[in-house]
């Protein structure tokens, strides 16, 4: 055991020493590291101070070649969990969630990131002629992160959806995700012609009222 753990130790000192610059957190781990090519790489801590009216927080997560990878978590100075990000190629990729500082969900975005070295991908779309069949095109992203999926906006007092959008490849579709927040008021049922006649024709007159029987004892 003894033999173990002095060579764990040389191994940690050897993968330190080619590193440009580190830090060693309370628990002894190695964070903030930067190799001899000025890159950042694993494991991060990034703290803001608040600035001109900005609040400050603090995020961990990995970096792989200078680029955020994988899932991220930010945290008011206060150490509230305010949201989780997950990166790809450094750009937002999959679900992201974002919270009050109770937190209560607030909304849930879902992005596509695009391989730097192959900015091209394959989707699956309608043709416009023959129903119920697809076929695969070839698009070209020309930005490295685009809103793609369905976007739900919670109210934080009862977790319920109050609005949801769906987007493809950066573009928002039209009237989907509508939901009974957004949708419009029914309009009123119509009364008969016969009784709005005769409301029309009594509306003049004084109501008679009508006694129910009652002795009124």
């Amino acid at each position: 055991m003894r033999y173990l753990l002095i060579l764990l130790l040389l191994v940690s000192l050897q993968s330190q020493a080619q590193l440009k610059s580190f830090i060693i957190s309370v628990k002894g781990d190695t964070l903030n590291r930067v190799d001899q090519n000025n890159k950042k790489q694993g494991p991060w801590v990034i703290h803001v101070d608040a600035l001109r009216g900005e609040p400050g927080y603090e995020e961990e997560g990995y970096f792989s070649d200078d680029k955020k990878e994988g899932p991220w978590r930010r945290y008011n100075l206060t150490g509230d969990l305010t949201a989780l990000e997950n990166y790809k190629w450094g750009e937002k990729d999959g679900r992201q969630q974002y919270y009050t500082k109770m937190g209560d969900l607030l909304r849930e975005e879902s992005w596509r990131a695009t391989n730097p070295e192959n900015p091209y991908d394959t989707v699956q779309v309608p043709d416009p002629v023959t129903p119920d069949k697809w076929e695969t095109k070839v698009v070209k992203l020309e930005v490295a992160s685009v809103a793609h999926g369905t976007w739900k906006f919670y109210d934080p007092n009862t977790g319920f959806i109050i609005k949801q959008e769906n987007y493809f490849f950066g573009q928002k579709e039209k009237n989907a995700g509508s939901t009974s927040a957004e949708a419009a008021p029914k309009k009123a049922a119509e009364k008969p012609k016969t009784v709005s006649e005769w409301e029309k024709k009594n509306s003049g007159r004084k109501k008679v009222k009508v006694r129910d029987g009652t002795t009124g004892f």
